[in-house]
């Protein structure tokens, strides 16, 4: 895990668009407008939402076994407390006293809310008042969505081929990087290309749609092209110390069940790919939350012979069965409307009501259909 996380800092597993040591500094280039430079200067003073390992040293742990945990990929306070104990106890020099004194550590620096103890609603609330909702370029989505993509949310947006999936991730990839008050995140975003969708020139016309610059948007966009399961799980674990250092807003999973389709086949498989499926949900879960963080992935469908005997009920429906089902926040399906348009419908999500959106592809990525 150790090497994997190296080769990933070295962008070698982990690609950028453009050589990471030509990308310009920071974000995008701040507008030259008064009122947009305000905007980025704004994003760059936001509150840091975690806590980074080191700081427990200052609560008696020793420097020694804070490298070797990081090592591992646990770059946070927070990332020691949210794993099963025996996961910290496997790392090599680590053993059950060092980890119960990490373990205290970490409740100290976290305060009882954040290191799992009660806290009260209100004080939930105001936890929540850094999440960022992320424009769809699309105002009939984004008023479904309630203002977009909302961090610290596992997305899931399913359909058959040609319903503008990736697309709406191509779009969101642009528009994260806009200024926080046109409805971006002004950070950076990490895509997960499992099917080889990832498109440099989409992104390059979405940016002229927005008036970015084009280079400095490939720039900030890292890609990371996997082809199993096992590697979509170590970009996790290398992603989470990267989110650490620098400012993202948006992780892209372009599909999320691609790989695990492919690597355990047949009913004898079926009960641990769910449980590897499982496991992989609840690391993106994590990520959201600690680094505020919105997590978008797409999904395929499958046909559903149950909702075949009723009126008005989608005969299909997507795959992934109730582990991934549960573990999505809000639940999207895309669907082929009249001519070129498409019709997004909210279909599961805590605070969202059942509503459908209709947009249309253009060369610019997603707009209103009515645009």
């Amino acid at each position: 895990m150790a090497a994997v996380m190296e080769a990933l800092h070295r962008d070698e597993g982990l690609a950028a668009t453009q050589s990471q040591q030509n990308a310009a500094p920071g974000l995008v280039d701040a507008p030259a407008g008064a009122a947009e430079q305000e905007a980025y200067e704004e994003a760059e003073q936001l509150p840091q939402c975690f806590i980074l390992i080191d700081e427990m040293q200052s609560c008696g742990v020793s420097a020694t076994d804070i490298k070797k945990v990081k090592e591992a990929g646990y770059a946070t306070v927070k990332s020691v407390i949210t794993v099963p104990k025996k996961f910290l106890i496997e790392i090599k020099g680590m053993s059950d006293a060092k980890v119960d004194k990490m373990i205290e550590a970490a409740g100290k620096l976290l305060g009882p809310g954040a290191a799992g103890g009660f806290q009260t609603a209100k004080e939930l609330q105001l936890s929540r008042k850094d999440n960022v909702n992320i424009t769809s370029g699309a105002e009939t989505i984004d008023n479904v969505l309630k203002g977009g993509f909302p961090t610290r949310c596992l997305t899931e947006i399913y359909g058959e081929w040609r319903t503008g999936k990736t697309q709406i991730c191509h779009t969101l990839a642009v528009t994260t990087q806009l200024p926080l008050n046109e409805g971006g995140g002004c950070a950076k975003v990490a895509w997960i290309d499992t099917e080889g969708t990832f498109r440099p020139d989409r992104i390059e016309k979405i940016a002229e749609r927005f008036n970015l610059d084009a280079e400095a948007v490939l720039d900030n966009i890292l890609v990371a092209k996997t082809f199993t399961h096992e590697m979509m799980t170590n970009c996790l674990v290398a992603l989470a110390a990267r989110f650490s250092e620098e400012p993202f807003k948006l992780l892209i999973i372009d599909s999320i069940m691609a790989h695990f389709r492919v690597d355990f086949t047949g009913r004898g498989e079926l009960s641990e790919r769910q449980q590897k499926l499982g496991q992989f949900c609840s690391k993106l879960q994590k990520i959201a939350d600690e680094f505020n963080i919105a997590v978008v992935y797409t999904n395929q469908v499958q046909a559903d012979p149950s909702g075949m005997s009723f009126a008005g009920m989608d005969p299909k429906k997507a795959i992934g069965g109730h582990v991934l089902a549960h573990a999505s926040t809000i639940r999207l399906s895309v669907r082929k409307g009249r001519g070129d348009n498409r019709i997004l419908k909210v279909v599961d999500a805590p605070n969202l009501k059942e509503a459908d959106a209709e947009f249309t592809i253009t060369d610019g990525g997603v707009v209103a259909a009515d645009a």
